[in-house]
């Protein structure tokens, strides 16, 4: 069974080693010590526990969509020309880019600093293991 050290899961959430520390102390995230002391959560409870969080937050104020991967992240940059515009969200560790429409960006009013949600809906993913 995969197991991951409070720091591996940290960085997997994008949350600091403190909070999963906190979630585990508190009954919300299920952790096990490990034969040197170390808590170790387990792969498939740590997978339960972000479906359950994405779960909490997504699809807020929408009433019907298709899109099920969504992730809320702050405007980093916003570059734009005559007619389409470059924007950069940052969702926890993940940078997003999205070209659009220069008409779209003014009508959203995104700008550095806005609170965005990225949605995407795709028929090409590819997943990769890290080494």
């Amino acid at each position: 069974m995969t197991t991951f050290r409070i720091s591996e899961a940290a960085a997997l959430l994008g949350v600091s080693a403190d909070t999963v520390r906190r979630w585990v102390d508190g009954g919300r995230l299920t952790a096990s010590r490990d034969e040197h002391g170390h808590r170790r959560v387990p792969g498939a409870e740590l997978a339960a526990f972000v479906r359950d969080q994405a779960r909490g937050t997504s699809d807020q104020g929408v009433r019907f969509s298709s899109a099920r991967n969504r992730m809320r992240g702050i405007v980093t940059d916003v570059v734009r020309d005559g007619v389409m515009a470059q924007v950069e969200i940052q969702a926890g560790p993940f940078r997003v880019v999205s070209l659009m429409s220069r008409e779209a960006a003014d009508d959203l009013g995104l700008r550095v600093g806005v609170v965005a949600e990225a949605v995407v809906k795709s028929t090409n993913v590819i997943v990769e293991l890290p080494d």
